[in-house]
């Protein structure tokens, strides 16, 4: 006899075999029971989740001669048996997705109201979305209203491309992805009852790769006893997760140089890479981590604690989007190096999304706490700080004078030169007389230069002082060339020049 798969040797054959649909088999086993199975159902769910097999035992229970009081086939029956090994003509299975045409259908049509050997007769449509409009149109009608013996199991992995019309003549069946650990339990249970011989490391990676997926569980399973052990692990993926809790973009360059070599592609390694910090996320995130195995779950606790969730979030984004640009990119490589490239040295990436993961790492080291320690005052400042501060007022420049007062002040003492060197009767007097309106004048530029002293005013009631006029410079100096006219006749031979 040919080598038959794990997936395939170990199908469930009852309800109570199935692992994970507690909800699709208690509802389907108390309808066999009470006798109200429905016409139609539609099986919803990822693969590997047991829909195909759950039909099958659905149209066992529904043929069974023995069948138990709670809805089980006895499996030891003719039609049991011959469901088993898919010789009955009870159950009719058809691939929807080679099978999707009008034709296709009006041939299933034609045939449904067919008698068959058993009791029931069980039509089975995988992948029904993938059925064409015409063809959907033309299964309304039969699948509303078909013969009292014909029950139809429609099963996809997409509902939502399952057109309503459809959906609302069936009874909706959602499966679910299976635990970890009842998934880690049954592949220990498979290995022990076909006895091979596998690690526990292995086990847990089997479950790992399967994804919630029994079918995927045991085939990676099957993979690893034909190998003698775990050929496919990606030991890249520990040395790059490290790298980016450590922040150090040398070993993570290092791990996919490794890993390209041993013929790993750039995407593989990224959606590994990105399964792990998932995992990790949700670990941050408290969400439930059940369908991981114990040990996994123990890895994304860790890498939570060494890597922040804002780095997880920033780390999602980034790896996500190279690997949808590794689509369409020339060399795959690029994308991925330059993404771990701007998660593990923050100097290449200028988001300011990496702010907020900064400052959250500061936290968790303490160095925020240290800052604010370091900014409160210190006992030794205490008396600097009471002491009043005195800020340095600059000296006051004192007014420059008139430069027209100035000026005059130069002309008498030329006209003073000029008389004395006539050496004229007169010129004693008006050297005299010139003499003192220079001295006149240089007590008025003197005065004026000075800076006038106020006294403070008083706290209670402060007198009002009217601003004082400054002389009227042109009088002034008038009224002298007049006195000294007067005084001296003959005086305006010596030209004395107005300051204005």
């Amino acid at each position: 006899m040919a080598h038959q798969a794990l997936y395939r040797r170990f199908r469930p054959g009852k309800f109570a075999e199935l692992r994970g649909q507690e909800t699709v088999v208690l509802a389907l086993r108390n309808a066999v029971a009470q006798g109200r199975v429905g016409h139609a159902y539609l099986f919803s769910g990822p693969r590997g989740t047991g829909k195909t097999s759950t039909a099958r035992i659905l149209a066992k229970a529904l043929n069974c001669t023995n069948p138990t009081g709670d809805g089980e086939p006895c499996g030891t029956c003719a039609s049991c048996v011959s469901i088993a090994k898919n010789t009955s003509y009870d159950l009719i299975e058809l691939d929807a997705a080679s099978n999707n045409k009008v034709d296709d259908v009006r041939d299933l049509i034609s045939k449904v109201a067919m008698g068959s050997p058993g009791k029931a007769k069980v039509y089975v449509l995988d992948e029904v979305h993938m059925l064409t409009s015409g063809a959907e149109n033309a299964l309304l009608k039969t699948l509303e209203e078909p013969p009292e013996h014909v029950v139809f199991v429609l099963c996809t992995t997409e509902p939502h491309k399952v057109v309503p019309t459809i959906r609302s003549r069936t009874q909706h069946l959602e499966f679910n992805l299976i635990d970890g650990d009842v998934l880690a339990d049954h592949a220990r249970w498979i290995v022990e009852t076909a006895g091979l011989e596998v690690s526990p490391e292995a086990l847990d990676h089997a479950v790992h790769r399967g994804a919630g997926s029994a079918r995927d569980t045991l085939s990676a399973l099957e993979q690893i006893v034909a190998a003698g052990g775990v050929t496919d692990r990606l030991d890249a993926v520990d040395a790059i997760i490290e790298a980016l809790g450590t922040q150090d973009c040398g070993p993570a360059f290092m791990a996919v140089h490794e890993a390209l070599r041993s013929g790993r592609e750039p995407r593989i390694i990224g959606e590994a890479v990105l399964d792990r910090l998932r995992n990790a996320f949700l670990a941050a995130m408290g969400a439930d981590l059940s369908h991981l195995p114990s040990a996994q779950q123990t890895a994304a606790q860790t890498t939570a604690n060494q890597i922040p969730p804002a780095g997880l979030t920033r780390a999602l984004e980034v790896l996500g989007t190279a690997l949808v640009d590794m689509r369409q990119a020339p060399d795959p490589r690029v994308d991925l190096e330059v993404a771990l490239g701007r998660l593990t040295n923050r100097d290449l990436d200028t988001d300011t999304s990496t702010i907020l993961e900064r400052l959250e790492r500061l936290e968790r080291n303490g160095v925020s706490n240290a800052a604010r320690a370091v900014s409160n005052k210190s006992p030794g400042n205490a008396a600097l700080d009471e002491q009043p501060t005195t800020q340095h007022q600059p000296p006051k420049e004192a007014p420059q004078p008139d430069s027209r007062r100035s000026q005059g002040a130069e002309r008498a003492r030329a006209a003073l030169a000029q008389a004395q060197a006539r050496e004229t009767p007169y010129a004693t007097a008006t050297s005299t007389a010139t003499t003192a309106v220079v001295a006149k004048e240089t007590a008025v530029v003197t005065k004026e230069a000075q800076p006038e002293q106020v006294a403070p005013a008083k706290e209670t009631q402060p007198e009002r002082v009217a601003p004082k006029q400054p002389p009227d410079t042109g009088v002034a100096k008038q009224q002298l060339v007049d006195e000294l006219l007067a005084a001296f006749p003959g005086a305006e031979l010596i030209t004395l020049e107005s300051a204005d």
